[in-house]
């Protein structure tokens, strides 16, 4: 009877390890992690890849992605909860932490390490010099936002200073920015791939500069959340860092055709030739960050930018909302 007792509970004991093991491994169960990304845009093209080659999944991570348009969306998102981490640029932590937050939004993974965007001048005729913008009107982004801060710092570091040598419009939505230049206004529009590709085959313009380059290194598109889901979650943290490095490899040795095709399924109805010039021009001039890691250089030139535009109350030492271990530990078990 004693014996038939034990048999009973090591066969149970068994059934409880087998289930551990099953949940554990990558036909079990996994860890659903809900990403808000900003805008779709093949500027994140590492995104894509991690979950188009599956490195989200062999980190037993089952990862939810949707878009929540503008970084305000995306912010009160996160905040409320509705998702678990958000792609979107760095000012956005500091805007948070800049009105005494109590559970801080926390920075721990760069995907993109320069602006994404490109000047584009109607008449791209002839050789390219900044003081052609003087005195003509440049349909610029959004106030407070990355695109416009980066803007507007290139135009002062080539001697143009916004408010004085040029019309800048600035309040045109995101999303129809790309429409209002094609109906014709402005005569320099600043845009994100593919539309600048898109627009130099129509025939509409010319790409003349590129805003990343000009403006340097920065942590332009963080993964963050909230410190509280940190304290929580900081294995499923470091899993989610651990893919996102692994595909941040496979962008950075793989071509602008292959990465066109990873990602092609995020983009059904754009050309397949678009996103491959797209990301071709991404590449060149290093957008894609190739580890999750921001340096203090890369923060510090963000600061500048920041106060620059006289949108940063303080400047915010990168430990404060900055979080580096899991992408060191992510580059260390590569």
């Amino acid at each position: 009877m004693k014996r038939q007792k034990w048999w009973g509970l090591g066969l149970s004991m068994l059934l409880v390890y087998g289930a551990v093991l099953t949940g554990c491994s990558g036909g079990g169960s996994s860890t659903k992690v809900r990403i808000g990304e900003v805008t779709r845009s093949i500027f994140y093209a590492p995104q894509y890849v991690a979950l188009e080659k599956g490195f989200f999944k062999e980190e037993g991570l089952n990862v939810e992605l949707q878009t929540t348009p503008g970084g305000d969306k995306t912010m009160t998102a996160l905040l409320s909860g509705a998702i678990d981490v958000a792609l979107v640029g760095s000012e956005t932590s500091i805007y948070v932490y800049q009105q005494g937050s109590e559970d801080p939004v926390i920075n721990f993974g760069q995907v993109t390490q320069t602006d994404g965007t490109f000047l584009m001048a109607r008449d791209g005729a002839g050789a390219f010099d900044w003081n052609q913008l003087k005195g003509k009107v440049f349909l610029g982004q959004r106030k407070g936002g990355m695109p416009q801060m980066a803007g507007e710092f290139t135009l002062k570091k080539n001697g143009i200073d916004p408010q004085a040598d040029l019309e800048l419009i600035q309040n045109i939505d995101f999303a129809n920015i790309a429409s209002a230049y094609a109906s014709g206004t402005g005569e320099f529009v600043q845009l994100f791939e593919p539309q600048a590709s898109i627009f130099e085959k129509e025939g509409r313009g010319k790409v003349v500069a590129s805003f990343g380059v000009e403006s340097g290194h920065l942590p332009y598109t963080v993964f963050m959340t909230k410190q509280s889901y940190i304290d929580k979650n900081d294995a499923t943290v470091q899993k989610f860092t651990n893919a996102l490095y692994k595909a941040q490899q496979w962008v950075e040795s793989s071509s602008p055709e292959d990465i066109a095709d990873a990602i092609m399924p995020y983009f059904k109805d754009s050309d397949r030739d678009i996103v491959v010039s797209s990301v071709k021009r991404y590449k060149e001039q290093g957008s894609y960050a190739t580890d999750p890691i921001v340096d203090e250089a890369e923060w510090n030139n963000l600061l500048d930018v920041m106060e620059q535009a006289g949108e940063l109350k303080e400047r915010v030492a990168p430990g404060t909302i900055v979080n580096n271990s899991f992408a060191e530990k992510a580059k260390q078990a590569k």
